[in-house]
C-alpha cells in the first residue's frame, strides 16, 4: 500500500478553489454587469427629469449637473401655459385605452382561432399575418389615409383607432400561448355540448388573461407614444395627442428654454410608466405561466 507522498501537491486542489472563487465571484459580476445596465437605461431619464427642474439659463451648464442648483416647476407651469395638456392627454387616454382593448379583443379571437380551429388555408393565413409584420407603416398609410378620407374619418379620433385594432404581433402571441394551454379542457366542454364560441369564452379566456394582458400592456405603452400615425392623420389642434402637442413646445429651443422641452417629456412619461408599473405582475405571470405551459 503506497502512502501519500507530502512533497506532491494534490492536483484537484487549486481546482477546487478556482471554481469556489468564481462561485464566489458570480452573484458580484451580475450585479455589477446589472447596475451598468440600468445606468445606461435610466441615465437619459434622470438628466431629463434633472434639466426639466433647472433655470433655462442652467440648462446649458457645462459639465451638466444631476442635482439643479435652484430646482424650479417654473417650466412645468410653462407647458400648461403653452399648450392644452389636459385636452391632448384625454385624446391620447381615449385613443389608447381604446386600442389597447381592441387589441385585446382582436388578438384574442385571432389567436384561438389559429391555434384550435381547423378551416382551410389556415397556415397560409398565418403565415400571411406574420408577414405584415415585416411592412413597416411608413408603407401602408398613404393607403390607409385614402380609405380613412373617403369613409369621411381623417381628422378624427376614431380614425387613429379602428385601423389599429388588428395587430399581428398580438395574434401571434396569442396563438402561441393558446397552443400552450391542453386540449382536454376544450374537449371536456365540446362532450358537455359548449360551440367553438362558448369553448372560448368560457374555458379558455379566462385562462388567457395573462396574455392579453400582455397585450394590453404593450399596446398602451407604444401608441401613448406614437407620433406619424396622428401627425398624418390629424390637422386640428382639438384632435391633437400628446406627442403631437408637445412638438409646439419646440419654439422654445431657440429662446433657449431646454427646460419646458424636457418638462413635456417627464409628463408625457407618467401615464406610461403608471400603466407599466400596474402591469407589470400581469405581464410577469403571463410570461412565466406561458413557459410552463409548454
Amino acid at each position: 500500500m503506497s502512502r501519500p507522498n507530502p512533497g506532491r501537491a494534490n492536483p484537484s486542489r487549486p481546482a477546487t478553489n478556482l471554481s469556489r472563487a468564481r462561485y464566489a465571484l458570480a452573484p458580484w459580476a451580475r450585479i455589477a454587469g446589472l447596475a451598468v445596465c440600468a445606468l445606461l437605461t435610466l441615465g437619459p431619464v434622470i438628466w431629463t427629469v434633472s434639466t426639466s427642474l433647472r433655470t433655462p439659463a442652467e440648462s446649458f451648464d457645462l459639465p451638466p449637473k444631476i442635482i439643479p442648483t435652484h430646482p424650479t416647476t417654473e417650466s412645468y407651469r410653462g407647458v400648461f401655459d403653452q399648450i392644452d395638456v389636459w385636452l391632448v392627454a384625454l385624446n391620447s387616454t381615449l385613443v389608447t385605452a381604446l386600442i389597447a382593448v381592441g387589441q385585446m379583443i382582436t388578438a384574442g379571437l385571432a389567436g384561438y382561432a389559429f391555434a384550435r380551429l381547423e378551416f382551410r388555408f389556415k397556415k397560409p393565413l398565418f403565415g400571411l399575418v406574420l408577414a405584415t409584420m415585416m411592412v413597416p407603416l411608413q408603407v401602408t398609410i398613404v393607403p390607409v389615409f385614402l380609405v380613412l378620407k373617403s369613409m369621411g374619418l381623417t381628422d378624427t379620433l376614431l380614425g387613429l383607432i379602428i385601423p389599429a385594432f388588428p395587430t399581428a404581433f398580438g395574434t401571434f402571441l396569442m396563438r402561441q400561448y393558446f397552443l400552450g394551454m391542453p386540449k382536454d379542457l376544450g374537449e371536456a366542454a365540446m362532450l358537455d355540448g359548449c360551440g367553438p364560441w362558448r369553448i372560448f369564452r368560457s374555458v379558455y379566456a379566462p385562462l388567457a388573461a395573462p396574455g392579453l394582458a400582455i397585450v394590453g400592456v404593450l399596446a398602451f405603452n407604444y401608441h401613448w407614444n406614437e407620433f406619424f400615425r396622428p401627425l398624418i392623420l390629424e390637422t386640428s389642434g382639438q384632435n391633437y395627442t400628446l406627442p403631437l402637442g408637445l412638438v409646439s413646445l419646440q419654439g422654445n429651443l431657440g429662446t433657449g428654454s431646454v427646460s419646458v422641452v424636457l418638462a413635456g417629456v417627464v409628463l408625457s412619461m407618467i401615464p406610461a410608466v403608471a400603466v407599466f408599473i400596474v402591469g407589470q405582475r400581469p405581464l410577469r405571470e403571463g410570461i412565466t405561466s406561458a413557459g410552463v405551459n409548454r
